[in-house]
């Protein structure tokens, strides 16, 4: 006699940057454990692993890899609510007493917080503009890397950590508008890529760190009372969100 095949029920949502919808359903045992030892972990690389593991096992035709961070993000958000339920128990410590505080959220009460500043576009002159996409998960998992790496030698670290958050910011322009004319990065080579952007005005780099400084996260805001009487404000951004 076989054991019986479990049907697990379909859910809709939509992508925060497009209104794309998706489907998407609860996760299994198997699908928990990976999460469980990506929590334990406390590894960067273990959490993006994981989060890509379950959103291609979870959500119907969606490539991780394709997706923009907090969209990501969110999904997982999702499919853990109607997975477990939507809250979520974490501990904090208190700075000012050094008691560790138990809080809760509410996934619903998540929201996606956009700096009234941000924009994607970005003027190289009065004709010519950069248009650009938010980063994916293996784009960000760069920048993750280099926050949790033990550089030895302080010099070369800073000169790696300079080039390749420069080169993750290169990859991350998606056309060059040139009046009427729309040209993708994608058809050109990385060279040429990188040999427009350094002759274009200083000022550039300037409005790519704001793009990437005010990108889209995940937000949540929680107040406690501390022990001594005193009002406090927790917020968690991204894969806080989820990896408590």
């Amino acid at each position: 006699m076989k054991l019986p095949k479990l049907d697990l029920p379909l859910f809709e949502t939509k992508l925060p940057s497009d209104d794309t919808p998706i489907k998407y359903r609860p996760f299994t045992v198997k699908e928990e454990k990976i999460l469980l030892v990506a929590q334990e972990s406390k590894d960067s690389n273990q959490m993006v692993l994981a989060m890509k593991q379950i959103i291609s096992n979870c959500c119907v035709d969606v490539v991780p890899e394709s997706l923009p961070m907090f969209d990501l993000e969110y999904l997982m958000l999702q499919v853990r609510s109607k997975s477990v339920n939507n809250n979520i128990v974490f501990t904090v410590t208190d700075q000012e007493t050094e008691k560790n505080i138990e809080l809760e959220l509410d996934i619903d009460d998540i929201t996606l917080h956009v700096d009234e500043n941000h924009t994607k576009k970005i003027d190289i002159d009065e004709n010519i503009y950069l248009m650009m996409r938010y980063p994916t998960i293996e784009e960000v998992a760069v920048f993750l890397n280099f926050a949790t790496k033990n550089i030895e030698n302080v010099e070369d670290g800073v000169e790696d950590l300079t080039a390749t958050l420069f080169n993750v910011m290169i990859s991350c322009i998606d056309c060059i508008v040139n009046g009427d004319e729309v040209q993708k990065m994608s058809d050109f080579e990385s060279q040429e890529v990188m040999t427009f952007i350094e002759s274009a005005p200083g000022g550039t780099i300037d409005a790519l760190r704001d793009f990437f400084d005010t990108v889209p996260t995940l937000r949540y805001e929680v107040k406690y009372v501390n022990a001594n009487g005193n009002e406090k404000t927790v917020v968690l951004e991204g894969t806080e969100t989820f990896f408590l």
